[in-house]
Formats: C-alpha cells, sequence, structure tokens
C-alpha cells in the first residue's frame, strides 16, 4: 500500500517538473517579446516550482527508504525536510519578483502586448489544472511534500491571474498605466509570502510532532475494542513521518493475566491494527492492568 502511495506521488512530481519547465520557456519569451514584467516574474515563479519539484522528488525518494540501525524510524522526515526547501524556495521567489517589480515600477517602460493576454490565460488555466491533479494526489497518499508542491501550482495560476489584471488594465487604461502588471507582480509577491507560511505551517507541526491527529486515534481505539482481551484504551500517541504513522498505544487488560497472555494480546492488537490500517508502520503496546 505504502509503495503505491510513493510510486503514485513520484509519478505526480515528474508531471509536475515536465509542466513546470515548459511553461517556464512559454511566459519568458512571451513576457520578453510582450514587454511584461508581471510574465516575465511569472517564468522565474514557474523556474522556482521546476527547483522546488525536484527537491520534492528528492526528498520522495529518501523518505522510501527503509528503517535501519541509525534510523530506527524510517526516513520519512526527508519528505518534511524537502516541504521547508520548497517553501525556501517560495520566499526567494517571491522576495526576487518584489524587489524587480518596485524597481519597474519607478522605470518608464512600454505597454505590454495584447497577445500576452492569450497566454496568461492558457497558462492560468494549465495551471489550476495542475493544482487540482497534485493536490488530488497529495490527499490520496498523505503526502505533505507533495501538498506543498500543489500549492506551488496554485500559486503560480494566482501569479498569472494578477498578471492577467495588470496587463488588462495597462491596455485598456492606455499612457500612464503602463506599470499596472508590475504592480500586479508585486501583488503577486504577497500572495505567495502567504502561501508559504500556509505551507511552512502543517510541515513545521508534522516535524515538531504536533497532535493532530484526532480521528485516526478514534479509529484506532475502536478498532483495539474489537480485539479480544482490551478493554479499554488509554493514551495513543501518534507520529508521523512523511507517509507513514508510528503508535504508542496503552491497552487496558484484566489485571489477573498472566504476563504470556497480556503478551498474546498485545500482539494480536498490534497485527489488528496493522493490517486495518495499512499506513501504520508500528505499534508500540503498552498493557496496563485493570
Amino acid at each position: 500500500m505504502l509503495e503505491k502511495k510513493y510510486r503514485e506521488a513520484l509519478r505526480a512530481t515528474y508531471w509536475s517538473i515536465a509542466g513546470s519547465a515548459v511553461l517556464a520557456i512559454v511566459k519568458g519569451v512571451s513576457g520578453y517579446v510582450g514587454h511584461s514584467y508581471a510574465l516575465i516574474a511569472d517564468a522565474i515563479e514557474s523556474t522556482s516550482d521546476i527547483f522546488a519539484s525536484v527537491l520534492v522528488l528528492i526528498g520522495l525518494r529518501y523518505a522510501q527508504k527503509p528503517a535501519d540501525e541509525n534510523h530506527p524510524y524510517g526516513h520519512g522526515r526527508a519528505e518534511t525536510l524537502s516541504t521547508f526547501a520548497v517553501v525556501l524556495f517560495l520566499v526567494a521567489s517571491a522576495l526576487l519578483i518584489g524587489h524587480d517589480a518596485i524597481k519597474n515600477i519607478q522605470t518608464p517602460h512600454q505597454t505590454p502586448h495584447p497577445f500576452t493576454l492569450i497566454v496568461l490565460g492558457a497558462i492560468i488555466l494549465i495551471k489550476e489544472l495542475y493544482f487540482r491533479f497534485v493536490e488530488q494526489k497529495s490527499r490520496e497518499t498523505g503526502s505533505l511534500a507533495l501538498k506543498a508542491d500543489a500549492w506551488h501550482h496554485r500559486s503560480d495560476a494566482i501569479t498569472s491571474l494578477a498578471a492577467f489584471i495588470g496587463i488588462a488594465i495597462a491596455l485598456l487604461l492606455g499612457p500612464g498605466y503602463e506599470a499596472a502588471d508590475d504592480w500586479a507582480a508585486l501583488l503577486a509577491s504577497g500572495f505567495i509570502l502567504f502561501n508559504a507560511y500556509l505551507i511552512f505551517r502543517p510541515a513545521l507541526g508534522e516535524f515538531m510532532d504536533e497532535h493532530v491527529y484526532d480521528d485516526l486515534i478514534d479509529k484506532i481505539r475502536a478498532l483495539a475494542l474489537q480485539v479480544e482481551g482490551v478493554r479499554d484504551t488509554e493514551k495513543c500517541f501518534i507520529r508521523k513521518t512523511g507517509m507513514r504513522y508510528y503508535v504508542d498505544l496503552h491497552a487496558i487488560v484484566d489485571g489477573r493475566l498472566s504476563v504470556r497472555e497480556g503478551h498474546d494480546i498485545a500482539h494480536r492488537l498490534k497485527d489488528r491494527l496493522m493490517l486495518e490500517i495499512p499506513e501504520l508502520s508500528d505499534v508500540l503496546v503498552h498493557i496496563e492492568p485493570c
């Protein structure tokens, strides 16, 4: 099950890289020929998408490595680290776009060419479709890095939308409004920074083992009560590394049972949980006497 999820995540990442590469070239050439810095800024953002997706790819591949002596909980946190790297790329591209937009606002330049609106319209549609595709894969696999990559596409679509509005204003209102697309690029840089925070916050929570798994805990407790010999459950802690979950569970049993009987119940409980919830990599069961 987990191997299939990793394959799906990797496939989605390869599509992200290919799509971002093609769009970055189209945006860059169209922005240069059409005298639109907003479109060139969009191309820069798409170029950062490529590097970000490559980092996601590296993180996903490394996260698949099995546990070893030095990493008893596996290598899943590599995926979280790749998410942090994606956030850094988002912040860097936003600052670069904002800096250049401010500089261009203060510099007289030509009005963007009308054909750039057609290019941007197509790009907005394509990027939104990419976002929906990658975001769906992130939900199916539970990959936080893939979710970050999806939001990279959404931020790109928003950047393109801002550029579209800015260029449309410059063309409709004529002389004196040539910098409208630069203001659009500046606005887009702020939106990218905001999205970077939205991606960073859950990644930090995962890295710090923040408790956000109430639904999964409820499912674990319900399954535990179906195991013969388990009277109730007490503490239940979950940590997520990549797409894998590790569970510490305290199970309450009859205090008159022998050590061997308690041990057998613990094994049945662990086997049941790992069978019913394939995302669990390990379950540590602590027996508490009733």
